[in-house]
C-alpha cells in the first residue's frame, strides 16, 4: 500500500515537472519563432517566403500558449 502511494506521488510529480519543462520549452520557442518573422518581414522582399512557413508554426504554438496561460490561470484562482 505505501509502496503504491510512494510511486504514484513521484509519478506525479515527474509529469508535473516535466510539464512545466514542455510549456517554457514552447513559450521560448513560440517567441524565437516570432523574432524570426519579425526580422524576415523587415529585411525585404527576398526573406517574404521565410515569415510565410514561420507563420505555420506560430499558429499552434499560440494556441497552446493561450491553453498554458488559462490553466495557470484557473490554478491559482481554483
Amino acid at each position: 500500500m505505501i509502496s503504491t502511494l510512494t510511486l504514484s506521488t513521484v509519478s506525479a510529480a515527474i509529469n508535473g515537472s516535466l510539464s512545466g519543462i514542455l510549456a517554457s520549452l514552447g513559450i521560448l520557442l513560440l517567441l524565437s519563432l516570432l523574432c524570426v518573422k519579425e526580422l524576415a518581414s523587415s529585411a525585404g522582399t527576398r526573406f517574404q517566403s521565410v515569415s510565410k512557413i514561420v507563420n505555420i508554426a506560430i499558429l499552434p504554438l499560440l494556441i497552446a500558449f493561450v491553453l498554458i496561460v488559462v490553466s495557470q490561470g484557473i490554478t491559482v484562482i481554483g
